[in-house]
């Protein structure tokens, strides 16, 4: 049977955000939207029963530095975080006074945002990537993607994972919505990166060694020393970028656990892997740091708080029987590209 016009103007369309350009769904019958990103407040001034088409040009977002930042607490649930709230406004500080990034190209979801669309839901964090790649990216972007909450893992059963396991990101609503897989975030923010174009992703979670699916993982020892091993799966399923440059430092592991501690700051509880990654930012002088350097510095501090909290041999052993991991982790590196992990500065 074929629907009436009345049916059709009644249907749910898609329109382009007057702002930013990001795709919305304009309720059925609606004449406007506010956009959850942006703030923009979009009109429709046709008839809405013709479907505005996306358009193909995407405009430039919000300058050339831009950057997504996530910390979900997960309140009034079984395992909340204690950290996560305070990392992700450390990570803004960060970027806007010592990496110089405009404060409105910094997109953040935490659970203290008023506006409903700023919350850490499934859907906006899936809006919020793909504001940051995929509209309008250009070659000399700055990009930086940080998630600070729950990590999981699953069995893959594709063939595109080395490991055999799916890495994933836990929105605030995964419990009904579900978990964000890896396969989706390298989709949507590392397949799509243009020639000239960087990003940056800083993960503190759990399992979240491999979580950008990136092709390549530097494996390093406690001395420093390093190799990158290849992670292209034997599926032949492409994992890399447009020709742009994707890094990655994650707090720890596919086989690990994150963890949050006051043993660090000293003063209030933080996401181990933020604290040192930013410590050791700030510590950089005008020359720079390396990558190298970075990965050293994290590994060390953590190491070093471990052994401060009680590491020995009996002491580990008691650890594993009682499931107290203290600061069991390792931060990881990986890249679209294998590079020099002691030559190449850190650049944002």
């Amino acid at each position: 049977m074929n629907p009436s016009k009345n049916n059709l103007s009644a249907r749910p369309m898609m329109v382009n955000c007057s702002g930013c350009r990001t795709p919305l769904q304009l309720p059925s019958g609606g004449r406007a939207i506010r956009c959850a990103l942006c703030k923009a407040v979009t009109h429709i001034a046709a008839s809405p029963g013709i479907q505005a088409p996306l358009s193909s040009q995407r405009p430039h977002p919000h300058g050339k530095k831009r950057a997504v930042i996530i910390g979900v607490s997960y309140f009034n649930s079984p395992s909340p975080l204690k950290s996560c709230l305070k990392d992700a406004k450390c990570m803004q500080h960060l970027l806007i006074n010592k990496l110089k990034f405009p404060s409105d190209s910094i997109i953040m979801l935490t659970e203290e945002e008023t506006h409903p669309s700023h919350i850490p839901t499934k859907q906006n964090i899936r809006m919020a990537l793909y504001w940051l790649v995929k509209e309008g990216c250009t070659s000399g972007d700055s990009l930086l993607f940080y998630f600070a909450g729950h990590g999981s893992r699953q069995n893959n059963y594709n063939g595109d994972e080395v490991d055999g396991y799916d890495e994933r990101l836990c929105p605030l609503d995964f419990k009904t919505e579900g978990e964000i897989l890896d396969d989706e975030i390298n989709a949507t923010i590392v397949r799509p990166l243009p020639h000239g174009a960087k990003l940056h992703s800083i993960i503190d979670a759990c399992r979240s060694g491999t979580v950008m699916d990136l092709p390549y993982l530097c494996r390093m020892n406690k001395d420093g020393q390093y190799v990158w091993e290849n992670h292209q799966p034997k599926s032949g399923v492409w994992k890399g970028t447009a020709g742009g440059e994707v890094i990655a430092i994650s707090g720890c592991d596919d086989d690990q656990l994150s963890d949050d501690t006051q043993a660090l700051s000293m003063v209030t509880a933080t996401g181990a892997m933020t604290f040192c990654f930013i410590q050791a930012i700030e510590r950089s002088g005008a020359q720079g740091i390396t990558y190298g350097s970075i990965m050293n510095s994290m590994r060390t501090t953590i190491r070093n708080t471990r052994i401060k909290l009680g590491g020995g041999f009996v002491t580990t052993m008691v650890n594993m029987i009682t499931g107290n991991r203290k600061l069991k982790q390792e931060p990881q590196l990986t890249a679209s590209e294998p590079f020099d992990i002691y030559a190449k500065l850190f650049s944002l």
